[in-house]
């Protein structure tokens, strides 16, 4: 007796052959279905070129949701760069801070209604015309009132030394926090001792329409000039690049950049200029922007200061010195050049004023100085 029994009617040669023939058709299936779907693939990834390139869509993306709304929206990603920072605190380092300052856009136009302010301090009335910033010892406790133009105006700050490239350091601080603004156009160094010398309207006007920056950047013989000069400045620097000037400047955009910016200069200066012979404020900037940009340079200041008498430093006017001739000797017994042109008009700025002299000026501020009250100061 057989072990099995072949089914009536059916070859074996032949059920073998059918075993193999379903065998074979599975994986062609599955061969054919992965087909299916890279075709698709490569088809949607075409579509997704030809959209972007020609409708500028960068993604499609099909969302249930319960309301609706628009297929594409625009970010909003240009707003994040022409916005002033909400607050000037911030956690960036110095060669963080300098690098993000230093973003400048090459297209002069732009694509936003933008008003030029002036990045200084003092005025009031003007809010959107200007802008302030304070650099302080990190000690000090700024306790303005909401009321107060320097009412949380004070940027991250670190201890600036007399004489030292610390000073330079907070210069540049202040112009990197002041371009995070894009519309701060203008840029004026002040100090607390430091008082304005014309209304707002005059200094605005006056910044705006000048073609010039005012920084003075002589080439002074003898001791305190060229005296100064280091030889291994070389060879960024020679002798017949060496400027000095007074370290109370107006500078625009253009120039704040590549002061912010620099990395050529600054350890030339750091290394070699160095009290008591030399004195970095008086002669980084000064000396940079003459090697770079002199021809943007009205090579002189806009900041009275009285080197009369002599000294390390300049003269302190108080309370006795603040009469009508002394601002008469200011504003009227002056003349310079103001876009290549003779005026009288020469100083927006004066200092250095002792805190007891603040009483007699808001007496004279309304007849002598234009100022309508003490609400300018």
């Amino acid at each position: 007796m057989l072990p099995t029994r072949l089914e009536e009617g059916k070859d074996p040669a032949a059920i073998a052959t059918l075993r193999v023939t379903h065998s074979r058709q599975y994986p062609l299936r599955l061969l054919q279905f992965f087909l299916l779907f890279l075709i698709i693939g490569i088809a949607g990834s075409f579509l997704s070129m030809y959209m972007v390139r020609h409708f500028g869509i960068h993604n499609v993306a099909f969302v249930q949701s319960s309301s609706r709304k628009p297929c594409f929206q625009r970010p909003a990603v240009v707003e994040n760069w022409f916005k002033a920072p909400s607050s000037l605190l911030h956690s960036m380092n110095d060669a963080e801070l300098f690098w993000r300052a230093s973003f400048s856009p090459r297209i002069q136009s732009y694509p936003f209604k933008r008003t030029p302010k002036i990045a200084f301090m003092f005025f009031k009335g003007h809010e959107k015309l200007y802008s302030i910033y304070v650099h302080s010892l990190p000690s000090y406790n700024a306790d303005f009132p909401p009321s107060s133009v320097f009412y949380r105006r004070q940027i991250p700050s670190q201890v600036a030394e007399w004489g030292m490239m610390s000073m330079c350091d907070a210069e540049r601080r202040l112009l990197a926090n002041a371009l995070l603004d894009i519309s701060n156009e203008w840029f004026v160094l002040l100090s607390e001792a430091c008082i304005p010398l014309h209304n707002f309207s005059i200094v605005y006007r006056y910044l705006s329409r000048s073609r010039y920056s005012f920084m003075g950047a002589f080439d002074e013989p003898g001791p305190y000039g060229r005296g100064r000069y280091e030889e291994n400045m070389k060879p960024e620097i020679n002798l017949s690049d060496w400027r000095k000037g007074s370290q109370w400047f107006e500078i625009n955009r253009e120039l704040a950049v590549r002061v912010v910016e620099d990395s050529t200069y600054y350890p030339k200066l750091r290394d070699f200029c160095v009290p008591h012979k030399c004195y970095v404020d008086e002669h980084y900037f000064q000396t940079m922007l003459t090697i770079n940009t002199p021809q943007l340079l009205a090579n002189r200041s806009v900041t009275y200061v009285d080197w009369s008498r002599g000294g390390a430093h300049p003269a302190t006017f108080g309370k006795n010195d603040i009469k009508e001739e002394f601002f008469k000797k200011i504003l009227q017994n002056q003349t310079c050049l103001y876009n290549n042109q003779p005026t009288s008009l020469c100083f927006l700025f004066a200092r250095k004023f002792a805190p007891n002299a603040l009483g007699p000026l808001l007496d004279l501020a309304p007849k002598v100085l234009g100022i309508g009250n003490s609400s300018h100061f």
